[in-house]
C-alpha cells in the first residue's frame, strides 16, 4: 500500500504470496497501480499521494480485514467513492470502527450490512482530528494514519494501549514525522513520499506455531532465522518463557523500515507451567492466543486469558471456536466473556476440529495433531493459505 502511494517504483523482497497479500495487490491494481510479482519479489509502481484511479468495479478484499480497513483510509482521501466487498467471513467483521473516524475527518461511509461489508467509502477533502480509539487496534490506527498521510494533513490517534506499530515504523523510514507519547501517535504532514526498497522480516505470528511445536515435542530444537522482533509483536515469546519454554532470541540488524530482526531458537520444555495473560499483553499477541491455548493443554495447571474480547470479531469468534474445539478433542476448557481458561493434562487429544475457515485455528490445532499420541483432524486445512500457504509442508518437515 505504501509503495502504491509513493512517488515512483519501489521493491519488496521476501514477500509472502498469501491470499491476503494477493487480495491487497488485486485491490491496488483495480485502483490503477501496476504491481509485478515474481515469487517473493515485487515491484510496485507508485502513483503518488492522492493519485489512485477511481475503481470501475468493487474492491474485493477476500478474507483480509487489514486490506479493507487500511484501504478504506486511503480511499477516504481521494475524490471518488469505492465499494468494498469480501468473503462471508470478512463480511461479518465490524467496520463501523473505521467508518466513525473517517466520517469525523470529513468522508462519508455507507455500511450496507449494518456493521459489516459491503461498505462504500465516499472520499472527500479531509481535515485533521485527534481520535481516541476504544480499542487497541493497529488496523483502526493505521486506517486513520493512512487517511491523513494521503490527505497531507496532521493527525493524532490515542489508544487504550499501544498496538502494533509497523505502520509508524514504515512511515518514519520514508521520512514522515511520526511521534509516539505513551499510547498516543501523532503524524506530521508528508512533504515528500519516496519509493524505496523494503525487505519483509519473518512473521512472529507464524513463528509462534513452531515455537509451540518445539516446546511440546520431545528432544526438539527449532531455529527460526530473520524473525521480526518488534516489541509490539513479541508478547507471545515472553509468555511462553514464563511457561518454561527454553527460548533464545538474538537481535541482528534492522531491516529497511526500522524493524528489529533476529534468530529465534526454541527447545523442548521439560515442564510446562500454566500462566495468566491479561489485557496489557493481549495487543502484542492477539493472533497468538489460539496457539497459546493449544500449548496450555500440555501445561501443568490452569491457564487463564482475559482482556481478549477482540478475538470475538476475528475471522471467527476465536474464543468460542477455540474452546469448543479443545473440548471436541478431549481437553478441558471454558469460555470467559473476554477470554478463556484451559486446564492442562498429559492425556492424548483426539477428535475433529471445525475451523470455520479460520487459518489460525487450523494451524494451532494442526500443531496439536503433529504431537506423538494425538490424533486431530482439521476440517479445512486449505484455509491456511490466507496467511501461510506452506504451513502443512513446513509442519511435516519440522515434526518428522
Amino acid at each position: 500500500m505504501l509503495g502504491a502511494l509513493a512517488d515512483g517504483a519501489g521493491t519488496v523482497e521476501n514477500l509472502l504470496r498469501s491470499a491476503d497479500v494477493e487480495s491487497t495487490a488485486n485491490v491496488l491494481r483495480t485502483l490503477g497501480v501496476r504491481i509485478d510479482l515474481d515469487g517473493g519479489y515485487a515491484t510496485v509502481y507508485g502513483l503518488g499521494l492522492g493519485r489512485l484511479a477511481p475503481p470501475a468495479v468493487p474492491l474485493d478484499c477476500g478474507n483480509s480485514g487489514t486490506t479493507t480497513r487500511l484501504m478504506a483510509g486511503i480511499i477516504a482521501a481521494h475524490p471518488f467513492e469505492a465499494r468494498f466487498i469480501g468473503d462471508a467471513s470478512l463480511s461479518r467483521r465490524p467496520m463501523r470502527r473505521v467508518a466513525e473516524p473517517l466520517e469525523a475527518m470529513g468522508a462519508r461511509v455507507t455500511l450496507e450490512g449494518g456493521d459489516g461489508l459491503p461498505m462504500t467509502v465516499h472520499g472527500a477533502t479531509l481535515h485533521s482530528i485527534g481520535w481516541t480509539s476504544r480499542t487497541a487496534s493497529a488496523q483502526i490506527k493505521s486506517c486513520i494514519l493512512l487517511a491523513a498521510l494521503t490527505a497531507r494533513i496532521p493527525v493524532t490517534v490515542t489508544e487504550p494501549r499501544l498496538s502494533r506499530d509497523h505502520t509508524e515504523r514504515m512511515l518514519r523510514a520514508r521520512g514522515v514525522e511520526v511521534t509516539v507519547d505513551g499510547s498516543t501517535v501523532s503524524l506530521g504532514v508528508a512533504r515528500e513520499f519516496p519509493a524505496m526498497p523494503v525487505t519483509v522480516p519473518g512473521d512472529p505470528s507464524s513463528a509462534a506455531f513452531f515455537v509451540a511445536l518445539a516446546a511440546m515435542l520431545p528432544d526438539a530444537e527449532v531455529r527460526l532465522p530473520d524473525v521480526c522482533l518488534n516489541p509490539t509483536r513479541t508478547a507471545f515469546m515472553n509468555v511462553v518463557q514464563r511457561m518454561g519454554v527454553p527460548l533464545e532470541s538474538a537481535e541482528g540488524a534492522c531491516t529497511m523500515g526500522g524493524e528489529p530482526v533476529g534468530t529465534v531458537v526454541a527447545r523442548s520444555a521439560p515442564h510446562l507451567r500454566a500462566v495468566s495473560v491479561g489485557a496489557d499483553e493481549i495487543p502484542a499477541m492477539i493472533d497468538e492466543v489460539p496457539i497459546l491455548a493449544a500449548l496450555a493443554t500440555r501445561a501443568d495447571g490452569e491457564t487463564v486469558v482475559t482482556g481478549a474480547r477482540e478475538l470475538r470479531v476475528k475471522e471467527s469468534d476465536r474464543i468460542a471456536a477455540v474452546v469448543s474445539n479443545l473440548r471436541a478433542i478431549g481437553a478441558e476448557a471454558e469460555e470467559l466473556e473476554d477470554g478463556l481458561i484451559v486446564r492442562g493434562s498429559d492425556r492424548p487429544l483426539r477428535g475433529s476440529v471445525v475451523t470455520h475457515g479460520d487459518h489460525r485455528l487450523a494451524m494451532a490445532f494442526g500443531v496439536l495433531g503433529a504431537l506423538p499420541g494425538n490424533d486431530v483432524t482439521v476440517d479445512d486445512p486449505d484455509c491456511v493459505a490466507v496467511s501461510y500457504p506452506a504451513f502443512w509442508d513446513d509442519l511435516r518437515r519440522v515434526s518428522s
